[in-house]
């Protein structure tokens, strides 16, 4: 397996679409990273990382968990404005860019941006958000083969809600 650069993470988990890269910083959750297919689990090198994996775990096995982190500030001003709407969303709900964006006076493309600048995907449900015509990019890509869209669809599924094409 490769782990060429675990030393970059706190602890690594396996997620049913790979893995979950997990990076703190004292008592700060810094940055959740997917990471595709082929990473080993890395056990967490501290306490707070190893309440990173629980929760991570749990979220795997029930869609209905909440998360319950000390995370790292992080964003401009409007990318947290973006955030606090995402994280309202409901599990098993989706809005679109432009939904987000009519709510904040802003533009789809902006949402767009500020989805893909997300630093703790799961917490905060960037997944969530879709294009108006199907499922969108996801964490800066648009492969609608890619591993990236890959966890989108899965995080989808796993919530229940429709996933668009």
């Amino acid at each position: 397996m490769r782990n060429h650069n675990d030393h970059l993470f706190s602890a690594i988990v396996h997620a049913p679409f790979g893995a979950v890269g997990v990076r703190t910083e004292g008592a700060l959750v810094r940055e959740l990273v997917y990471l595709p297919p082929g990473f080993d689990e890395k056990p967490a090198e501290s306490e707070l990382a190893e309440r990173v994996v629980r929760q991570l775990q749990a979220y795997f096995t029930d869609p209905d968990f909440r998360f319950d982190l000390p995370l790292a500030p992080a964003g401009t001003a409007f990318q947290r404005r973006v955030w606090d709407i995402i994280s309202a969303i409901p599990r098993g709900s989706l809005l679109t860019y432009g939904q987000v964006a009519r709510a904040l006076q802003s533009a789809p493309r902006a949402v767009g941006q500020a989805c893909g600048a997300n630093w703790f995907p799961l917490v905060i449900p960037c997944h969530r958000v879709t294009a108006a015509g199907g499922l969108g990019g996801f964490a800066h890509s648009d492969d609608q083969a890619g591993f990236q869209l890959g966890v989108k669809r899965w995080l989808l599924a796993h919530e229940g809600a429709g996933v668009p094409r």
